[in-house]
């Protein structure tokens, strides 16, 4: 595996915006991220993310409890 790092995948079915910390594979493209799991593990059973693990994600930056951070936005094929 390449480098990682942590991006953000909302949740869904939530009712508001919730967004769950991922390790995402750096790729060759700028912005672009395959999720690759989770810092802590398994994904808990009563989450649904937007972009399960294994998908390749465009990211943008997003402010998310005043921090500016890499959220997953579109799927990529």
């Amino acid at each position: 595996m390449g480098s990682s790092e942590t991006i953000f995948v909302r949740l869904l079915e939530e009712g508001i915006d919730v967004w769950r910390p991922v390790l995402a594979e750096v790729t060759h493209t700028p912005n672009v991220y395959r999720i690759v799991g989770i810092p802590d593990g398994l994904v808990p059973s009563d989450e649904i993310l937007e972009f399960p693990i294994g998908s390749i994600v465009k990211c943008e930056s997003k402010l998310l409890e005043g921090r500016k951070e890499k959220v997953a936005v579109t799927r990529c094929l």
